[in-house]
């Protein structure tokens, strides 16, 4: 994969909310990696592995946890949350 910039901060289970939170925003970009990654039919582990900087051989659990949690809130916001940042 292609994505190598691991942006600091991330959680391992996003915070999920009916509306856009602050984690939304300041990771936006991380969930549009997730989105092309997705896209590219990369495994949560190298997802967890490339953009949270995550290691999927030691940490399995909680490297697959945290990326399909930061993948389902990407579809979220491209199917939902993106409408509150044109309301």
């Amino acid at each position: 994969m292609k994505y190598t910039d691991v942006e600091p901060g991330h959680k391992d289970e996003v915070p999920w909310s009916d509306s856009l939170t602050a984690y939304d925003k300041e990771h936006f970009k991380t969930y549009m990696k997730f989105l092309d990654a997705s896209a590219d039919d990369a495994s949560y582990e190298e997802m967890a592995q490339v953009i949270l900087g995550l290691d999927s051989a030691e940490e399995p659990v909680r490297a697959r946890k945290a990326a399909r949690s930061h993948l389902d809130r990407a579809n979220w916001m491209v199917t939902t949350g993106y409408k509150e940042l044109f309301a």
